[in-house]
């Protein structure tokens, strides 16, 4: 005796069969296109603003580093224009900015000076900015000597500190504190500035290689925009980066 044919699941079987016909290229249309719906869209949304912030941490000052272990200023002590005893200490707690230089430089220090006036003027009004400017020719340059340097150029932000002391120790803080070249014999001396946050760490940006930049070159003027040899200013720059750290 013979099955009778069970109509249901072949009801079940043509209905599926229909379902394909009818909707899956639709599917597939919609996936081609990257039509998505709202739940798609929430999800995609998550990922550009993981992105962003991928990207924004990726901005982010870099500190230098050295064999494994943040690059920290050592303790200094010297005397500035005003006669003051100053340390790395008064400077805790501050943004500031490193150079090094001499008041009889007939070259590049007059240039740096000048920028970093203008830097100064730009966050006069904050008090925990700061610069500490060291000469390298310390015999020469006593407090009232750089006192007048610093008239003449207009230093009036109190946290800017224009410092003499003993010239090993000023050379021993330039090449090995601050890793800012500076010749014992011929008074050459890198035009670099170092930047340096409000726990004493040597902060720069990050280059396009994923490296941090170390020094800002303190020669150039915003106004001249590029030197002789096309090379760009970054005074620009290292202004954006003290913003950046004062709001650390």
């Amino acid at each position: 005796m013979s099955k009778k044919p069970n109509y249901s699941y072949i009801g079940i079987s043509f209905i599926i069969l229909l379902f394909g016909i009818i909707f899956i290229p639709k599917i597939v249309n919609r996936i081609t296109n990257k039509d998505v719906n709202r739940t798609d869209e929430s999800r995609s949304e998550g990922i550009v603003v993981n992105a962003k912030n991928s990207s924004k941490k990726q901005s982010e000052l870099a500190y230098l580093v050295i064999n494994g272990e943040r690059k920290k200023v050592p303790e200094f002590s010297f005397t500035d224009q005003n006669g003051n005893t100053i340390t790395n200490k008064d400077y805790l707690g501050k943004v500031y900015v490193v150079d090094f230089f001499f008041t009889t430089c007939p070259t590049i220090c007059p240039r740096m000076s000048s920028n970093l006036v203008t830097i100064q003027n730009t966050f006069k009004d904050n008090p925990d900015f700061g610069i500490a400017s060291f000469s390298i020719m310390p015999d020469n340059d006593t407090p009232e000597v750089l006192k007048t340097y610093a008239d003449n150029y207009g230093v009036t932000n109190p946290n800017w500190h224009l410092m003499t002391g003993a010239k090993e120790e000023i050379y021993k803080l330039s090449n090995i504190g601050f890793n800012i070249f500076v010749d014992t014999e011929n008074f050459e001396h890198s035009g670099d500035f170092a930047l340096v946050d409000k726990e004493g760490y040597l902060r720069s940006r990050i280059d396009d290689f994923g490296n941090p930049k170390i020094f800002y070159k303190g020669v150039i003027s915003e106004q001249e925009k590029v030197d002789e040899d096309g090379v760009e200013q970054e005074i620009t720059m290292l202004k954006e980066d003290i913003a950046i750290l004062l709001k650390e």
